[in-house]
């Protein structure tokens, strides 16, 4: 069951990686989105600190189990947030942070389970 939990960790990360990387370099697409779910330009740096730290905890977490559970946790803040900011402009749009929302519920329950 680690070797499951070591794969969907890095994968998340990989993933939390690459979403932190587009906000960074103010991809289009993610500024699209963004906007159209009223986040402020200013305040994007944020979100890629936070998929960073994310990202980071997960990985760490392989190797010290509370880190883990808590960067998932942090994750599934994150990404039930990025649902909510969707559906209060009606924007029912959120297929992929859904996805992500429910992956971060896997990897916390695949790093309880092998704590």
């Amino acid at each position: 069951m680690f070797v499951a939990t070591a794969v969907l960790s890095a994968l998340l990360a990989a993933v939390l990686l690459l979403s932190a990387r587009g906000k960074l370099v103010r991809d289009p697409a993610q500024l699209k989105v963004l906007s159209r779910v009223g986040f402020p330009e200013e305040r994007i740096a944020l979100l890629a600190v936070a998929e960073i730290a994310g990202a980071a905890g997960l990985v760490l977490g392989l190797f010290w189990w509370p880190v883990g559970v808590a960067a998932a946790i942090g994750v599934i803040a994150y990404f039930v947030g990025a649902v909510g900011s969707h559906l209060r402009v009606r924007d029912f749009q959120i297929v992929p942070p859904a996805v992500l929302l429910l992956v971060g519920v896997a990897a916390l329950a695949l790093r309880l389970g092998t704590a």
